[in-house]
C-alpha cells in the first residue's frame, strides 16, 4: 500500500500502522516521538513527481519499506532467534536526510551501471562515451545523479509487491541510449526479498543495476558488524589498483584475507597487512561467484547476526558479489532510529556484474544492444537460528 496517510509503528517488536487523523489518541501520538516513519516526511514533490511510501508484508508479520526516492529499501523488519521483529536495514526517516547524507546510496537502487568506471570512459563499437567522475577520477554508482536521486513511478499490485520503473534519457550522465528499467521488489512468505531488474534501450549502452541496501542483522544501531560470520562462495576475487579499480586479473582467495569459503566473522583478518584492505580501507572488493547451485541461481554468500541469530543467504544471476565492510561510515548521518552510522556499523553486499567490465574484456560484457532485454534477478532470504 502506499502510505499516503499511513505511519508505521515499532513499538516493542511489534509493528502497528496507524491512519494519521484528528482522533489519533494520545499514546499513538507519543510514539510517533520515538524512531517511527511518518509518511509526510516522505511526500513531497521532486523534479515534478511524488515521492512516498510503500510498504510489503507477508504472512510471518515482515515487513518491507520502500521509498519511490531513488528505489531505496528504507526498513525490513525480520523476526529474530527469539521471534523479536528486527530492522536489519539501515536507513533514514524522510526524503530530507536521504537527500542530505553525506552518503548517498543508503538502500537505493543503483544504475545506470554499479560500481566503478575507470576514468569515466568506455568506448562502444569504437565510440567513446565520457562520464561524470564522482569518485575521484571515476565514476561511481551511475555518476553525480545516479538512480539513488530520481523518483521511480511505483506501482503496488497487492500487499507483498512493489513495481518501479523509470526512464533514462539518452546521454543521462553520458549513457548512450533511452533505457527502460524496470524493477519488482517481492516479500514472500518465506522471508525472501526477491529482486527482479528488467530493462531496454534504443542504443547499445552499458547496464549494471544493483541494490545498495546496508544491513545490520542485529539491527540498526547495535554496534558494528565486525562480530557477523560471514561465508561468501566464491573462490576468487578481483584485486583492484589505489582507486578501486580491477586491475583485470581474478586471483584466488585461498591463504590470504579474503578468503571466506567457510564462515568466519568480517573482523577476524580485516586490519590484517595487505595492501588490498589498504587500499579499500577495509573489504571493498568484489568475488567472482563460484557456480554453487541454489534456487536456481548462484548461491552467492551466507551471513549470520552474532546477536539476534537472524541468517541472510544471497542468492543471484550475477556472476559477482561486492562486499563493503562500512569503511567509511564516519557518525555524520542519524538513521530512523537514532543511532549514527558509525564506522562500520553496516555492511553492503550488492550482487553484480564485476567493477569496469566497459574497459575489461575479460570480464562478463554488460552491453546492452537494442533488440535485447536486460534480466537479472536476487533474492534475499533470511531465516534464523
Amino acid at each position: 500500500m502506499k502510505l499516503s496517510y499511513i505511519t508505521i509503528l515499532a513499538i516493542s517488536g511489534t509493528i502497528f500502522v496507524s491512519c494519521n487523523s484528528a482522533t489519533q489518541s494520545t499514546a499513538v501520538t507519543d510514539s510517533l516521538q520515538t524512531v517511527k516513519l511518518s509518511a509526510d516526511s516522505f511526500k513531497r514533490t521532486t523534479d515534478g513527481k511524488e515521492t512516498g511510501l510503500y510498504v510489503l508484508k507477508n504472512s510471518k508479520h515482515a515487513e518491507a519499506v520502500f521509498t519511490n526516492y531513488g528505489g531505496r529499501l528504507v526498513s525490513l523488519l525480520i523476526p529474530d532467534k527469539e521471534g523479536k521483529l528486527t530492522d536489519v536495514v539501515v536507513g533514514f526517516n524522510s526524503v530530507y536526510a536521504y537527500e542530505k547524507s553525506t552518503e548517498p546510496y543508503f538502500g537505493a537502487t543503483i544504475g545506470r551501471y554499479g560500481n566503478r568506471i575507470a576514468k569515466g570512459k568506455f568506448s562502444i563499437d569504437r565510440q567513446e562515451y565520457t562520464l561524470f567522475t564522482n569518485n575521484g577520477q571515476n565514476t561511481l554508482h551511475g555518476g553525480k545523479k545516479g538512480y539513488q536521486y530520481v523518483v521511480w513511478d511505483a506501482k503496488q499490485p497487492n500487499a507483498h509487491t512493489l513495481e518501479l520503473q523509470y526512464v533514462s534519457k539518452d546521454m543521462e550522465e553520458g549513457f548512450p541510449g533511452n533505457l527502460i528499467v524496470k524493477v519488482t521488489y517481492t516479500l514472500t512468505d518465506d522471508n525472501e526479498l526477491k529482486m527482479n531488474y528488467v530493462a531496454t534501450t534504443d542504443k547499445p549502452t552499458v547496464v549494471n543495476l544493483t541494490n545498495h541496501a546496508f544491513f545490520n542483522l542485529n539491527g540498526e544501531g547495535s554496534g558494528k558488524i565486525l562480530g557477523h560470520r560471514l561465508q561468501i562462495y566464491a573462490d576468487g576475487y578481483t584485486p583492484v589498483d589505489s582507486t578501486l579499480i580491477p586491475t583485470g586479473k581474478i586471483e584466488k582467495v585461498a591463504g590470504t584475507p579474503f578468503d571466506f569459503s567457510k564462515p568466519l566473522t568480517i573482523g577476524a583478518r580485516i586490519n590484517d597487512k595487505n595492501e588490498q584492505l589498504s587500499y579499500g580501507k577495509g573489504y571493498d572488493h568484489n568475488f567472482v561467484l563460484n557456480k554453487t547451485k541454489g534456487m536456481g541461481m548462484f548461491h552467492a554468500a551466507t551471513v549470520r547476526g552474532d546477536k539476534s541469530g537472524i541468517v541472510l543467504d544471497i542468492y543471484t544471476t550475477e556472476p559477482g558479489l561486492q562486499f563493503y565492510s562500512g569503511n567509511v561510515m564516519q557518525g555524520k548521518n542519524t538513521f530512523k532510529g537514532g543511532s549514527r552510522d558509525d564506522f562500520r556499523t553496516a555492511i553492503a553486499l550488492e550482487t553484480q556484474h564485476f567493477p569496469d567490465s566497459p574497459n575489461q574484456a575479460s570480464f562478463p560484457s554488460t552491453v546492452l544492444r537494442p533488440g535485447h532485454t536486460y534480466k537479472t534477478s536476487s533474492v534475499y532470504k533470511f531465516s534464523n537460528l
